[in-house]
């Protein structure tokens, strides 16, 4: 390999992905490749990688080349592969309006969860970029008793499921959550049998909440996307609040390590999370580091 590759650093909420632009789907990206990248002491260091490739070019996403243009194929910071990643797709959405694939307004972006709705809002009068909105989709709730425990402590948790799967727990200090290294051990062991997202979540006010979160693949990260809307949803139904029966929207804050987010569930289901999305570098790696990192 001789060619040198362009990337990008960028955040949602202090989410962190690597973006490897790539519309004709050129760049092998194996599981050991995506690994070494994300690394954060001998790579460019990431929660994840956002590989951009055209919806036609890619064999996952061909089928939504109609519905829209790009494809945001997600890996987690080991080299697995992930459905949706909320705070990506903010961050894969300022890529194309920064590449001038995308301008302020609506876009689609197709990911392995389903396309999604974005708005890119006008910057302000500052030129701050303006924040953006992403329609996650509806909250699936599949049901059954689930807990979540640290150490010797247990918790019940809601299964939620945003095209990923989640455990919502409430507690009454986030210190609870430990060090979220390792996954918070689950049962029943069927409940996810590929792993899943646990938040841990805290009451800051009315219809406020915080959370940390231990991201399957990733470890703690500093802000989750659909962990902030499975947040939102749980929260809601433990309030008494379903906007599909009362007819009424309901908007949560949710704080995260690395910011804020506001989700909105509307009455049809759809949830809607808005929040900020940032370039902070970009720059080419070479070739010969990435193959002996991976020796």
């Amino acid at each position: 390999m001789s060619t040198r590759i362009a990337f990008l650093k960028g955040h949602g909420t202090e989410n962190d992905f690597v973006i490897v632009p790539d519309p004709d789907n050129a760049i092998e990206l194996p599981p050991a490749t995506v690994a070494a990248l994300c690394d954060r002491r001998a790579g460019i260091g990431g929660d994840g990688l956002l590989h951009v490739v055209r919806s036609a070019a890619h064999p996952e996403a061909r089928h939504l080349a109609a519905e829209a243009e790009w494809f945001m194929d997600y890996r987690n910071g080991d080299g697995s592969v992930a459905e949706m990643c909320g705070n990506g797709v903010r961050v894969f959405a300022r890529y194309l309006q920064r590449a001038g694939y995308a301008t302020e307004g609506g876009l689609a972006v197709a990911t392995r969860g389903g396309v999604k709705t974005v708005h890119i809002a006008k910057a302000a009068a500052d030129g701050t970029p303006g924040h953006i909105t992403v329609g996650m989709g509806k909250a699936l709730l599949p049901g059954g008793d689930v807990t979540v425990s640290v150490a010797d402590r247990q918790w019940p948790a809601l299964n939620v499921n945003m095209g990923n799967p989640h455990a919502v727990a409430f507690v009454a200090d986030l210190a609870e959550a430990g060090n979220l290294y390792e996954p918070p051990p689950f049962s029943p062991a069927t409940a996810y049998p590929d792993g899943v997202n646990v938040e841990f979540v805290v009451d800051r006010g009315p219809r406020h909440v915080a959370l940390r979160v231990h991201e399957r693949g990733a470890g703690e990260t500093r802000s989750c996307g659909t962990g902030a809307c499975a947040v939102a949803v749980a929260a809601a139904r433990r309030d008494g609040a379903d906007p599909t029966v009362t007819g009424t929207p309901v908007t949560y804050t949710v704080d995260l390590p690395g910011g804020r987010l506001e989700i909105t569930e509307r009455p049809d289901g759809e949830i809607e999370m808005t929040g900020p999305a940032v370039i902070v570098a970009e720059g080419e790696f070479v070739p010969e580091w990435l193959e002996t990192a991976m020796r």
